[in-house]
């Protein structure tokens, strides 16, 4: 029996936050009901981060919307806004990600759900909150990193700000949303009251810098400074980066310099005996490696770095890293398919529990698919 096995979650939620949470929780055992539009639904559907859709749908909706049930409503329609209060009644979660004011129009805030079941959790994704200058804007996730200072952190020292190659702000704050449901539910196993779980991808992101901000915080507000060379950590000093060797590229860590040097046989660094000078001359140093590591290969280096536990790593692309044996070991990969359509390839929840890993072979739903069986289930009709 899986840990949420018997909660209902009522997904409201499009795009990825929200509806990356819902599935988290669905992967854990919960009952997963999303409420989509009829005919349209979800606009993930039509969102493609790749030109692959998959049986009319992107393969990222069919990637965070897995073991869930469709119920089409229309929530301007008072027959079908009725059906769904009627749910919401039975219901132990409801995310959604709305910006802020619409769920009150439509009377599905939260003060007007809790009169309809007040044992119900009820969590909700921003971009920036429920209040200030930016409510209003839109919440996606390069817009969110470019305000939370994220950019500026990756890329060599000179170079535009980088943005994080996914979705970061998006995730991160799907996992704090799912963190403070389950926290939710717990009080109210408690208590028997559910409540109001709110988080926003800003805060989400400026969490996930927390260390970096701390510093900010406590140091007379100096900006990062990236590294001109090989930049791998605004706030970290030589040798932390990844390196070109002759036949490809080799990950250093945080570790000493000067042994780092004798490893490579490269005497200029046991010049460098004082720690501090590792980020303050971080960019003599590592030039120096860089110039250093790109003579041989990144065999020969992990050769002599990897029995005295030097901190590296080879750098893998994913056809590398999913032909490892280290990567076999995780079981990762799983097999969904949509009911009477195809399957599709994707990855497991990432948690165990008492050695349980945690898959499932339904995939995605169509639109609407399970509105009827649902509408008898509940007596919505």
């Amino acid at each position: 029996m899986k840990p949420l096995s018997n909660l209902t979650v009522l997904d409201f939620s499009q795009f990825l936050a929200g509806p990356s949470a819902a599935m988290r929780l669905a992967d854990l055992g919960a009952r997963v009901i999303k409420i989509e539009r009829p005919g349209v639904g979800d606009i993930c559907r039509q969102l493609y981060i790749t030109n692959l859709k998959l049986d009319g749908d992107s393969t990222l909706f069919h990637s965070i919307n897995r073991n869930k049930e469709s119920f089409a409503a229309d929530l301007k329609n008072p027959e079908h806004l009725s059906q769904v209060k009627k749910l919401i009644a039975h219901a132990d979660v409801l995310i959604q990600n709305f910006r802020p004011g619409v769920m009150e129009r439509i009377g599905l805030g939260y003060d007007e759900v809790a009169k309809l079941n007040p044992k119900l959790v009820y969590g909700m994704v921003t971009g920036y909150g429920t209040t200030g200058p930016w409510v209003d804007l839109p919440g996606q996730d390069l817009l969110a990193q470019s305000r939370s200072g994220l950019v500026w952190l990756s890329g060599d020292a000179g170079n535009t700000p980088t943005p994080m190659g996914l979705a970061v702000c998006d995730l991160t704050a799907s996992a704090h949303l799912v963190q403070g449901i389950l926290a939710c539910l717990v009080r109210r196993g408690v208590t028997g009251q559910g409540g109001k779980v709110e988080v926003s991808l800003l805060e989400s992101i400026l969490d996930l810098q927390f260390e970096l901000t701390s510093t900010f915080l406590n140091d007379g507000g100096k900006l990062p400074e990236r590294s001109a060379v090989n930049n791998g950590h605004a706030y970290l000093g030589a040798p932390y980066g990844i390196y070109a060797t002759a036949d490809g590229f080799l990950a250093l860590a945080m570790g000493s310099v000067v042994q780092l040097g004798g490893l490579l046989e490269l005497p200029a660094l046991g010049e460098f005996t004082d720690p501090e000078s590792w980020f303050s001359q971080r960019d003599e140093i590592k030039a120096l490696i860089r110039d250093h590591l790109k003579t041989r290969s990144t065999q020969h280096w992990l050769d002599r770095l990897v029995p005295a536990d030097y901190w590296c790593s080879e750098v893998l692309n994913w056809r590398q890293l999913f032909d490892h044996a280290a990567f076999a070991e995780l079981d990762w990969v799983m097999e969904v398919q949509r009911e009477d359509g195809p399957a599709m390839k994707t990855t497991r929840c990432p948690i165990t529990i008492d050695g349980q890993r945690f898959k499932s072979a339904i995939g995605a739903p169509r639109v609407g698919q399970h509105t009827d069986r649902i509408a008898k289930e509940f007596g919505l009709v």
